[in-house]
């Protein structure tokens, strides 16, 4: 019997984002050397089916929303590599017409899901907001356009495409955060399930790393598999998007990245918007 039936294999989820798929591009078609474990067939679904999968304990190596994050810190730990999380590139809250704040409590409002990172923005911001309508994030423009929403707060694509259909910008969440906080704003982290050990989980994190750097280095070999699952398949949303949400911290958190993680985190616990974790590490060493 050979040793590689011996190999772990683990299941991964990520958004068909154009980041998400341009980091793990390397990572899930072979190009990136594992040793000991290997991989199932890929996951993509929106990042809040993977937000309410992670908190099923679903799978493995999963992408999720931060504020999904405060809700697992028990099961999941968060790699060092493959987030999304920097300056000028938050939810945004948009809507047909420009809008003041103090209007805000009669108005309908759509977010991309209960446990994404907008959710807990659009919460902090505006705490009073009461008629919350849940939906996917490509569903929320076409129902504002249409009325069925009076705004929404909308993430990855969305925010490069909004003005040129007629929406108007009401507040920039991420900059609001930025101007609070003082930290970048973290969006999206990936995480590994703790029962894996501390050995395991190392090797993963490599892995993610690796596979963003050979994304960097072989960028136009990932677009045929950006663009099998990009919602916007223009080249140069696909090129913003990337270049907004895939950075130093993509490779790396670092002190800052962690320092902004754990800042978010601290205020969704104080708001009571998810418990005190029992686990005393939010990464591994």
């Amino acid at each position: 019997m050979t040793a590689g039936l011996f190999m772990k294999q683990l299941s991964i989820g990520f958004s068909p984002c154009p980041n998400d798929t341009y980091i793990f591009c390397a990572l899930v078609n072979g190009k990136i050397p594992l040793s000991g474990w290997s991989l199932q067939p890929a996951v993509l679904e929106d990042v809040e089916t993977l937000n309410e999968w992670a908190m099923h304990g679903r799978l493995d190596i999963t992408k999720l929303s931060f504020h999904a994050l405060g809700h697992v810190l028990d099961d999941y730990v968060l790699l060092h590599s493959g987030a999304a999380l920097g300056r000028g590139c938050g939810p945004l809250l948009v809507a047909g017409r420009q809008v003041a704040p103090g209007a805000f409590a009669g108005m309908t409002v759509a977010i991309p899901g209960k446990y994404t990172t907008a959710a807990m923005l659009l919460n902090l911001y505006a705490p009073s907001w009461k008629k919350i309508v849940m939906m996917r994030f490509d569903d929320i423009m076409p129902a504002i356009e249409s009325g069925k929403v009076d705004c929404g707060v909308i993430i990855h694509e969305s925010r490069f495409t909004y003005r040129g259909r007629g929406l108007e910008l009401i507040v920039d969440l991420g900059a609001w955060w930025e101007k609070i906080s003082g930290h970048p704003i973290p969006l999206g982290g990936i995480v590994a399930r703790r029962s894996l050990g501390t050995d395991l989980i190392g090797k993963i994190d490599r892995a993610v790393k690796a596979s963003v750097l050979w994304a960097q280095q072989n960028s136009g070999l990932c677009r045929p598999y950006i663009k099998e699952y990009a919602q916007e398949l223009d080249d140069l949303v696909i090129n913003e998007h990337i270049g907004l949400y895939v950075n130093s911290f993509s490779e790396n958190l670092g002190e800052e990245g962690l320092a902004a993680v754990e800042f978010f985190l601290q205020k969704g616990r104080q708001a009571g918007m998810f418990p005190a974790s029992q686990q005393p590490s939010l990464v591994i060493p």
